[in-house]
């Protein structure tokens, strides 16, 4: 004999074997660990290379690019476009001192600026306004503070991606930064000492490799000058040395490759005085 269930069994049965409707979790906020820091651990500078509609229009839509910030020329304005809590899509395949694909832990800040013209004379770079650089300023100093950002994680684009990227380029003004008191520069006065030593005597590629391995960038050790070697050391040159970026192991060149990576060797400056202090 075949037993059936009543309606109300039914009912009664499907019931329990449902979901009730969604309630979020009850979470207090009643304790907090002080071991924890920011995730933001470094500022990665860029340029557009586009103007300022056009900058705004990729960084904003369908362009699969991005940047938490955007600092216009003209009239030199910063525009906030991914919360800093969020990833923003701007560094790619990117190596800094052991970090790698640097999106995940970085703040990145787009430039807006032309960038290079191949010219029959070679390769010019469009300069930078002032008002917009004082502006860069102030921004970095504003998250390096707010995320304690150390001074030698603020960079550009091409020291992650050297090669690949050349933004900000040679025609940014890093000695302002600087002066500034955000980022370390290498003394000069350790650099005219060993610049007239190795004036003499360049060291080998070996040590310019190990060297700038050290200092951070992403450097095969081959032993010879290869693309990439050449490359890394036309970003440094860039930063420290943009009068002449050739990617050459000149004096001057290996001379600040050495005083950046000895202690001691790249100073602070002082950072201007908070006004709103008495």
């Amino acid at each position: 004999m075949k037993r059936t269930l009543s309606a109300a069994a039914l009912a009664l049965l499907l019931s329990a074997c449902a979901t009730g409707p969604y309630a979020p979790p009850v979470v207090h906020h009643d304790y907090t660990s002080e071991n924890q820091d920011s995730r933001t651990l470094f500022i990665v500078l860029h340029y557009t290379v586009l103007d300022w509609e056009k900058s705004l229009k990729v960084l904003t839509t369908g362009g699969k690019v991005s940047a938490h910030y955007l600092v216009r020329e003209t009239p030199a304005e910063i525009y906030q476009l991914v919360d800093e809590n969020r990833r923003s899509w701007h560094a790619g395949a990117s190596y800094w001192s052991g970090n790698q694909n640097l999106n995940s832990s970085s703040i990145g800040i787009e430039i807006v600026n032309a960038g290079y013209t191949d010219t029959p004379a070679g390769r010019v770079y469009a300069p930078f306004p002032q008002a917009q650089i004082d502006e860069v300023i102030k921004l970095v100093r504003d998250i390096a503070k707010r995320h304690n950002v150390k001074p030698e994680h603020i960079i550009g684009h091409a020291d992650i991606a050297p090669g690949r990227k050349q933004d900000p380029g040679p025609a940014f003004p890093w000695k302002q930064f600087a002066d500034a008191g955000l980022i370390p520069w290498p003394d000069a006065a350790q650099v005219a000492v060993k610049q007239a030593g190795y004036a003499d005597a360049l060291p080998d590629v070996a040590w310019a490799q190990d060297r700038l391995g050290r200092f951070g960038y992403n450097i095969g050790h081959t032993g010879v000058m290869d693309a990439l070697t050449k490359d890394v050391i036309s970003t440094f040159q860039m930063k420290y040395r943009p009068s002449n970026y050739s990617g050459e192991l000149d004096a001057e060149t290996a001379a600040l490759i050495d005083v950046a990576t000895t202690k001691g060797g790249m100073l602070m400056a002082a950072p201007p005085a908070d006004p709103a202090k008495p």
